[in-house]
This record gives structure tokens, sequence and C-alpha cells, in this order.
């Protein structure tokens, strides 16, 4: 019984080798492509590389960056909208700088009311005090002098009448009125020339030295808030409200590096494609006015003509887009920018990677 077991199985392990052996020697038809790949439509054509960009003048993107850092307050915008020169794009939180404006501008007031008051004497009130100081001692010189005239003319009369002391004394009080009418009317012209011109212009300059800290401040403060340099479209925006961003950008959770806080493009027609030329073939390159270029979008037959619109004359490292602080390669290329007019029937956005062939 066991060993009819044994056949039995044995027979099934054939039929299955025989089996499987039969079908792996059929040829199955090749599944057709998904789509065509794109060729090269130039017999002597250089194939390279290329990203999309808005058309600027540098043939990038308008990467914003603020120039201080803190707390994302309120954005103002949302990727896709249309802005224009000058509008807020985004505000980081003030309040410190603020209240050091606000401090700065209180001492500038301050400041300058004290050079006012200084440009303002004498205070009347105050020339009446001196005034009535000069009288004051006027009168008390004359009554020194009144008092003197009577000891001396009963000294003449009667010697003996009017001790030496006594007349001496009187001498003294003459004199004592005399200098302190003379204090008096010095006191008066002090005052009645006013503030001493070099405590006015010390006054002055510090009332300067605190506007100028006022409008530093004040102009730090409007560096709060990021505005459009230009007209464009927001391409993307890096940040949320309640983030840190600085000068060197916002930080990328992902790529763990910094991003712009906001991208623009120049909302043109028209876009740029740049792409990267080996080194090893830039002897190959057309002159630039026979220069001829195409691009096919990846994963799809569409192909579009380009315009050179010039050369970056700058052979340079290539690098990747994800980590340019990090990438180390050894191959060298010659960026040039093409132009083309963005498509009607085509999704085409800044940032999308395409190839490009170009001839003459």
């Amino acid at each position: 019984m066991k060993n009819r077991w044994l056949f039995v199985l044995s027979a099934i392990g054939l039929l299955a080798a025989c089996y499987v052996a039969y079908f792996s020697t059929i040829t199955r038809a090749a599944q057709p492509p998904v789509f065509h790949p794109a060729s090269n439509p130039y017999s002597d054509g250089i194939y390279a590389e290329g990203i999309v960009e808005s058309a600027q003048a540098s043939g990038s993107n308008i990467n914003m960056y603020p120039e201080v850092a803190g707390t994302v307050k309120q954005i103002f915008v949302k990727e896709g909208q249309t802005v224009h020169a000058g509008m807020p794009l985004l505000q980081i939180d003030d309040s410190i700088q603020r209240a050091t404006a606000e401090q700065q501008l209180s001492q500038a007031q301050a400041a300058h009311a004290m050079l006012e008051e200084l440009k303002a004497e004498p205070r009347k009130e105050t020339l009446d005090v001196t005034i009535a100081q000069v009288q004051a001692a006027t009168a008390s010189l004359q009554t020194a002098k009144d008092e003197l005239d009577k000891q001396e003319a009963a000294y003449k009369l009667d010697p003996g009448s009017i001790s030496k002391d006594a007349l001496d004394s009187a001498i003294n009080a003459k004199a004592v009125a005399e200098t302190n009418l003379a204090v008096a009317r010095r006191q008066y012209d002090l005052t009645k020339a006013g503030a001493w011109i070099y405590d006015v212009n010390n006054q002055e300059k510090q009332y300067n030295a605190l506007q100028k800290a006022y409008a530093a401040s004040s102009a730090l403060l409007g560096k709060y808030t990021l505005r459009a340099t230009q007209d464009g479209v927001v391409l993307s925006v890096n940040s949320i409200v309640g983030a840190y961003v600085s000068p060197q950008g916002a930080y990328n959770t992902y790529t763990q590096a910094s991003d712009p806080v906001i991208t623009l493009s120049n909302g043109d027609e028209h876009l740029h494609v740049r792409c990267y030329v080996d080194e090893i073939l830039v002897s190959r390159l057309p002159s630039p006015t026979q220069m001829k270029a195409r691009m096919t979008i990846r994963g799809t037959t569409t192909d579009i003509p380009l315009t050179f619109d010039r050369i970056q004359p700058f052979v340079s490292p290539k690098i990747e887009l994800s980590d340019q602080r990090q990438e180390r390669v050894d191959v060298r290329v010659l960026p040039i920018i093409f132009q083309v007019e963005r498509p009607r029937n085509v999704t085409l956005y800044p940032g999308e990677l395409v190839d490009v062939y170009i001839g003459h």
C-alpha cells in the first residue's frame, strides 16, 4: 500500500515537470509600451536635462527671504494667487521691535521738546524775576548810600557823635549793596541772553541722533512684513502661522534644509527652460544663431519647440536641486537658457523636469 502511494506521487511530479517545461518554452508577445519614448529629432543632436523656470532676468524664480527672524504671525496670500509689487505677503511677529520703535520715538519727542525750550529762552517769567532782583538790589544800594551819607554828615558835625566802627559798617554796607547790584544786573543779562549756543547745538545733535535711531528702528520694523518685489504669481508658501523663519528661510522637515519662505514667478506668458549640457558635449554645440531646440515632457509624447535665449558662459558643477549644499559630484555642465511660450493645452509648471534636444 505504501509503495503504491509513492508511485502515484512520483507520477504527479513527473507530469507537473513536463507541464512547466512545455509552457516555459512558449514565447509570449511583448506588451505594448505605455507611451512611445521621445526620440532625438536632430541627426546630430545633443541631449540635456532641463528644468522649467519663470522668465526672469536671472533665469530663476523669485525666492523671498525675510531680512529678520521671528515667528510667523499672519500669511496674506495663497499659492497660485496673483500679487502686485509692494503687496504684503507674510507678517512676522513685531511686538518687541514695535515697542522699541515707540520708545525711541518718545525719547526723540522729549529731546525735541527740550530743544524748543532752549530756543524759547528767556522765559518771560524768569526774566521778570531777574528784573525784580535788579530793582531790589538798586533799592538796597540806595538805602546803604543814604545811611552812609547820614553817618558821614553827623561825623563831620561832631566826630564824637558817631563811632568809627559805625561809620566803617556803613561804608561796608554800601560796598556790599553795590556788589549785589552788579551781580543782579549780570544775572539779568545772562537770563536775557537766553540759552547758551553750545547747549542748543548739543541738544539739537541729541535730538537728531534720537530721530535717526527712531527712523532706523521704524525701517527695521517694516522688514517684519515681507512684501512682493514685483508683480507675479505665488508658486509656493513654505511656512505656516506659528512657525519660525529667519533670513536663511524656513526649515523643511522632509529635506532637513532651509527653503525660501515664499517663491514667486513673474506671471508672464513665457517660461524659461534651463538645461545643463555636459562639458564633454560643449564642443558640439552649434553657434547661438544656428541653435535650435525642442523639449519633451517626461511621460508624454508632447513635443514643444524652444527659442534660444542666452548662454551663461560659466561651466559649473552639476548639482541636485534637493540638497545643493551637501551634493558632491564631478560632472560639470554649461547652463543654456531657452524660452518657451506657455502652452494652452499642456500643463507646465516652473520646477518641472523636461528632456531637451539641441541641434541646428
